[in-house]
């Protein structure tokens, strides 16, 4: 949902600052953009941590049955604990942005861009605390939204395994239950692969910048931002598709509801019936979040979809 938010505001704010060099929305879309998207790296990396722990909790639980299904209160009170610390962390952004107006020396024309500097008018208190976040941005972007979900994950996963080694050798597990943790494992590392791989270009950029700005161009400066802000987009835009066809649980459940948003896609009942085996094989097996009791599987009967 935060991708789309950002497919959704943040991407036509910038397409239409290049064709048009003004601002849309003027300072507030210059403010809330750069909120918004170290929010959604915020979001990202809280929730691969998350996710972590949760398959390590799953690999170090002593039976698959003997833990309890989550509740939905939990799972959004989680959810809203890393929205809610993402924006916590990102409000130095809406007050280190400001709009500054310049004029072309080649065409004449009035541009607009945002700059990175604090404004003046801020007390003196928040002033201090906003020009030391400056200071100590590139170093917390790379710290906090680079290193700490990739080393979380990939710690996560070799204790997940070295566990899952070990519990093998001592005990023969499931099958099904064996194959279907080892595919929500995959899900998590194909998505850290892909925020690596997103965010890479930006950190070294940051750097770069940070290094070397008084010997480098406005243009060039503007380049690299663009570029940055593209590959952000580009996750946004990867991630909830590689989702999708990672987590067969989650993606047979979207399918439903948009098979259920179209009248002829309404499945008849001999269809159902041979279409219930798949289905309840879905629902018995781990979703990301928890992992339901394998124990005393359910009756079999006709499913329907999920609306």
């Amino acid at each position: 949902f935060w991708d789309f938010l950002i497919l959704f505001f943040c991407l036509p704010v910038v397409i239409f600052n290049e064709i048009t060099k003004k601002r849309l929305l003027g300072d507030v879309s210059c403010r809330i953009v750069p909120f918004m998207e170290v929010s959604s790296l915020g979001v990202t990396t809280f929730s691969l941590c998350a996710l972590g722990i949760d398959r390590f909790h799953a690999a170090t639980s002593p039976q698959a049955s003997a833990r309890p299904i989550e509740q939905c209160q939990s799972i959004i009170a989680k959810l809203a604990v890393i929205w809610v610390g993402s924006m916590t962390l990102s409000v130095p952004e809406i007050l280190l942005w400001q709009l500054v107006q310049d004029t072309s020396p080649v065409s004449g024309m009035v541009t607009e861009y945002c700059t990175m500097k604090p404004s003046s008018n801020l007390p003196e208190s928040v002033y201090s605390l906003v020009l030391t976040y400056q200071n100590a941005r590139m170093w917390w972007y790379f710290g906090c939204y680079f290193c700490l979900p990739i080393l979380f994950t990939v710690s996560c996963q070799l204790v997940t395994r070295r566990i899952s080694g070990t519990e093998k050798k001592s005990e023969c597990r499931g099958t099904k239950h064996s194959q279907c943790e080892s595919h929500l494992n995959c899900t998590i590392i194909g998505l850290t692969i892909i925020y690596g791989l997103c965010t890479t270009p930006e950190n070294v950029c940051n750097i770069v910048v940070a290094y070397m700005s008084p010997d480098m161009s406005k243009q060039t400066l503007d380049l690299l931002n663009l570029i940055n802000q593209f590959f952000l987009f580009f996750k946004c835009s990867v991630t909830p598709v590689l989702l999708l066809c990672l987590c067969r649980p989650l993606g047979q459940a979207f399918m439903d509801c948009c098979c259920c948003c179209c009248e002829g896609c309404s499945p008849d009942t001999a269809s159902s019936e041979g279409s219930a085996d798949s289905k309840l094989k879905t629902e018995m097996s781990s979703s990301i979040f928890f992992d339901k009791p394998r124990e005393s599987p359910p009756p079999l009967l006709a499913l329907g979809t999920p609306c």
